[in-house]
C-alpha cells in the first residue's frame, strides 16, 4: 500500500487538516470496527444465540477457574488463559500435565475478545468458543481430562449439580458439552474495550498525537490486509505469505491443510509477549518488523516500527472485573487426582 500524501503531507497530517475524524473513517474503510460502546448493540455480537444469562456466566467463570476439571486436579483454563497476564501464560509453548510442552511448540493465544474471532486454535479447526473449551481439557499435553473424568468430577458436588439446574432448569444434563459450553459462555463476556474504541466511537481526543500518528502508520503499511475487524485479528491468513519467517525452525506448526494461520488478535498485544504461533519473539518492535518482511514484503525501519508499536498502546482494553471464586468442596464420590 503507497503512502496517502496530500502536497507533501503524510495521512496523518492530511487527516489532522481536513478536520476531527476523518482519520477515523480511515480506519474504518479499511475494516476496523469498534467493539460497540451500547450494551445492546454489543449483546447482538456476543450473544447472538441468546444463551448468555447472569447464572450461566457466574457458573462458566467458576469452572473456567476450576482446576479439578484436569485430570491432575491442580490445571485450569486459567493456567494457560491468566486473566491476571491479558489471557495468556506468558511463556513460549503452553505447559500442562505433567510439565509437558506442548509437542508442537505452540503459543498460547489470549482469551480475551476471542469471541469476536472468526475461528479458534492456530489452525482455526473449531468455529465457537464452547467448541474450543472441549479440546483443552482432553487434550494429554494439557489438561489430559477425559469427558467421562470431567462429568464424574462435576456431578459429585452437589453444589455443582445444583448450579446447573439454575442456570439451565431442572431437567439438565450435567453432561462434557454442557461443562464446556458453559466456560464457552463465560467467555464470551471477556471483552475488553480501549482508547482506540472511545476514538472510533466519536472521542477525537482518546488517542494521542503520537498514537493517531501510529495508527496512521498501521494502515499506511497495510497491516489492516490481516488485522482488521473488530479484534484486529482472528481471522484465518496465510503465514508466511511473501518473505520468509525466520524462527520457522521453532515447532513443527504448519497451519491448518491450506496452510492458513489465524490471526492473532492486536489487542492488548502489549500484555501478550512473546509472540507469533510459537512464541519466538518477545520485542513488539521486532514483531512489527517480521511481519513487514513476512506478509507484506517491505523493510520497516525501526521509527515506523516505533510509530505502530506506540498505536499498540492504544488497544490495551479496560478488562472486566474479574473475582476470583470460591469452589465446592469434593465429596467421597469426586474422582482423586491422577498424576501420570
Amino acid at each position: 500500500m503507497k503512502t496517502i500524501k496530500v502536497v507533501g503531507m503524510s495521512l496523518l497530517a492530511s487527516s489532522l487538516l481536513f478536520g476531527a475524524g476523518s482519520l477515523a473513517e480511515k480506519a474504518k474503510s479499511v475494516g476496523l470496527k469498534a467493539i460497540p460502546a451500547d450494551k445492546a448493540a454489543l449483546m447482538k455480537l456476543t450473544d447472538h444465540d441468546k444463551t448468555v444469562t447472569p447464572a450461566r456466566v457466574e457458573l462458566g467463570k467458576k469452572l473456567y477457574f476450576e482446576p479439578r476439571l484436569s485430570k491432575s486436579g491442580i490445571i485450569s483454563c486459567n493456567t494457560c488463559h491468566n486473566l491476571g497476564l491479558g489471557g495468556v501464560d506468558g511463556i513460549p509453548a503452553a505447559r500442562g500435565h505433567m510439565w509437558r510442552a506442548n509437542p508442537h511448540h505452540l503459543n498460547s493465544p489470549t482469551v480475551y475478545n476471542a469471541v469476536f474471532f472468526d475461528r479458534q486454535f492456530w489452525d482455526g479447526r473449531s468455529p465457537n468458543l464452547e467448541d474450543q473449551a472441549q479440546g483443552p481439557m482432553q487434550a494429554a499435553p494439557e489438561m489430559a481430562a477425559a469427558p467421562s473424568l470431567v462429568e464424574a468430577r462435576v456431578n459429585s458436588i452437589p453444589a455443582y449439580v445444583d448450579a446447573f439446574k439454575k442456570a439451565y432448569g431442572k431437567d439438565v444434563k450435567v453432561d462434557f458439552v454442557t461443562i464446556t459450553k458453559t466456560i464457552g459462555i463465560f467467555e464470551r463476556t471477556l471483552v475488553t474495550p480501549s482508547r482506540f474504541d472511545d476514538y472510533l466511537n466519536g472521542k477525537e481526543n482518546a488517542l494521542s498525537k503520537e498514537e493517531k500518528e501510529g495508527l496512521a502508520t498501521f494502515i499506511d503499511k497495510g497491516c489492516t490486509a490481516c488485522h482488521t475487524g473488530i479484534a484486529l485479528g482472528g481471522s484465518m491468513k496465510p503465514f508466511p505469505t511473501v518473505g520468509k519467517f525466520k524462527y520457522a525452525n521453532v515447532g513443527d506448526f504448519k497451519g491448518d491443510k491450506n496452510g492458513l494461520v489465524k490471526t492473532p488478535t492486536l489487542r492488548n498485544i502489549t500484555e501478550t509477549a512473546p509472540y507469533f504461533h510459537n512464541g519466538t519473539v518477545w520485542n513488539l518492535a521486532e514483531a512489527v518488523k517480521i511481519m513487514g518482511e513476512t506478509q507484506l514484503g517491505m523493510k520497516i525501519s525501526d521509527e515506523d516500527a516505533k510509530k505502530i508499536v506506540t498505536f499498540f498502546g492504544a488497544l490495551k482494553g479496560r478488562k472486566p472485573e474479574i473475582i476470583y471464586p470460591q469452589f465446592p468442596a469434593s465429596t467421597a464420590k469426586t474422582p482423586k487426582p491422577e498424576f501420570n
